[in-house]
């Protein structure tokens, strides 16, 4: 009945960590991807940023060393950005929580309530 839930988890985070704790606490059943390890592909960015209602540059940590050192800041093509995020996956705003059509941003961990 109910669509899974997928969570893009970095374990090193504590706001990801915070996801986890806020979903268990809830009950609630998921499934951990752990983006570090298994990197989304652009063509997963791009279905994950239609769900979220964002743009490249508003899902990117755009204070990670590696932002300044390829250069981001510059960057105006969304196709390069999404490329960049593939590539460099620690790029990417974490954790996200995903349900069937629908993201968000778990930061702050109380987010996750738009999508359950």
């Amino acid at each position: 009945m109910s669509e899974q839930i997928v969570v893009w988890h970095n374990p090193r985070c504590s706001k990801s960590r915070n996801g986890i704790k806020y979903l268990d606490e809830k009950g609630v059943e998921y499934e951990i991807r752990r983006y570090l390890d298994e990197p989304p592909t652009v063509e997963e960015l791009k279905r994950v940023l239609k769900k979220l209602g964002m743009s490249p540059r508003e899902l990117m940590r755009t204070k990670e060393a590696i932002y300044r050192e390829l250069g981001l800041k510059e960057v105006t093509d969304e196709a390069k950005l999404i490329e960049a995020m593939a590539e460099h996956p620690k790029l990417i705003e974490r954790p996200i929580v995903i349900r069937g059509e629908k993201a968000v941003v778990a930061r702050p961990e109380n987010k996750i309530d738009e999508i359950l």
